[in-house]
């Protein structure tokens, strides 16, 4: 397993919470967005194999995003 490790000033701190958050905003609307049309049987057999892949991509996408945030320190 890979460890990440990075040092950055307080102040930064802020700064990359907001931008973690927003990029798990962008892979949540994008992963309603795969649902829905995989939900509602959109397109062929092969194209819905690949909304499934898809949409796992994001899922996981999501997950990661969401550790990097929990890991980051908490404001004072």
């Amino acid at each position: 397993m890979a460890r990440l490790e990075l040092e950055i000033p307080d102040d930064d701190v802020r700064a990359l919470r907001g931008a973690l958050i927003a990029a798990r905003a962008t892979e949540l609307a994008e992963l309603h967005r795969r649902g829905f049309r995989h939900s509602a049987q959109y397109g062929s057999d092969s194209a819905r194999a690949v909304m499934t892949a898809e949409v796992e991509q994001h899922r996981r996408r999501i997950d990661l995003l969401d550790r990097l945030i929990e890991a980051l320190p908490t404001p004072d």
